[in-house]
């Protein structure tokens, strides 16, 4: 199993395309912070990124994207001196799907943003830093330019079915994003330890099976090392223990299965691992704060 896939599945990754913008001469944008995740391709041209709270600028070039991971306001300028213009009027009289900034179309930009469930931000998007910017000169970006091309190409054909098929590319944007950030993660965190050689195995294994009654001796044997030498990484990299990661999950998966369906939690503890639903309820309030029924009951639709 994949733990970034199961992540991405609890989080419930939707995308939404934006008017794209386009800026000539000498020009600056302000946008709000965005409620989801906000991501931008430079089709044409390059400028610069201001994100509030990062203390350099990002230099943008055609071919080059970016995911900003955080609701932060952020400004889209062709140079640093310049009073941006708030980027809502100019959305909204965007023309034919694109929105205009100073005079001319030097610089094009496509994007939009991703919405999630309201665990992404505990579950994915506290583990990222707030900007993640993708060179086009990276011979791994390739995919993710590929991406962006067909956003581009659908959403200029318009045709049958265009705007879907755009929103399914962002997702793959997304995913392909991610995968680079893996490849050259450092620090701590769970996305972390999936780049780590001796976490990643374990990983694998919980999340292939999590109901299984793992020890951290059987964990250790996956991933080829000692028991302490598992823990200690797990602690210094994840910030926890294997065993307690584990449990973590598991709640993850409980606390999913009781928003989204009818299952009885004797059903779902099993599903997940405990022996009784008695044994889910400790976990889960130990976890959570609320029983599996309070929860349950806080997420029932009204009426």
């Amino acid at each position: 199993m994949d733990p970034l896939e199961d992540v991405l599945a609890l989080v419930g990754a939707t995308s939404h395309i934006s008017a794209a913008l386009a800026g000539g001469g000498r020009w600056a944008v302000s946008f709000d912070p965005p409620a989801g995740v906000k991501f931008n391709s430079v089709r044409r041209g390059s400028c610069l990124l201001w994100v509030d709270g990062v203390p350099e600028p990002v230099n943008l070039v055609e071919g080059d994207c970016f995911l900003l991971t955080r609701p932060l306001a952020f400004t889209l300028a062709s140079d640093p001196d310049i009073p941006p213009e708030p980027a809502g009027p100019l959305f909204t009289e965007a023309v034919d799907g694109v929105a205009r900034a100073g005079v001319g179309d030097d610089v094009l930009l496509i994007g939009g943003a991703f919405s999630f469930t309201e665990r992404a931000r505990a579950l994915l998007l506290d583990a990222l830093p707030p900007v993640i910017h993708v060179p086009a000169a990276t011979p791994e970006a390739a995919t993710v330019r590929w991406a962006m091309g067909e956003i581009d190409n659908e959403l200029r054909a318009a045709p049958l079915g265009g705007t879907l098929v755009a929103e399914h590319l962002a997702l793959v944007m997304l995913i392909r994003t991610l995968r680079l950030h893996l490849a050259r993660a450092e620090g701590t965190g769970w996305l972390a330890a999936l780049a780590d050689p001796v976490l990643a195995p374990a990983l694998r294994a919980m999340h292939a099976r999590p109901a299984q009654s793992w020890t951290v001796a059987e964990l250790a044997q996956v991933a080829a090392v000692s028991r302490s030498t598992l823990a200690a990484r797990f602690k210094e990299v994840v910030g926890r223990g294997p065993l307690d990661y584990l449990t973590g999950w598991r709640i993850e998966l409980a606390a999913d299965r009781i928003r989204r369906s009818d299952d009885t939690l004797s059903s779902i503890a099993r599903a997940v691992g405990y022996g009784s639903e008695s044994a889910l309820s400790v976990a889960f309030k130990r976890t959570t704060g609320l029983s599996p029924r309070a929860y349950r009951s806080h997420f029932a639709p009204a009426g």
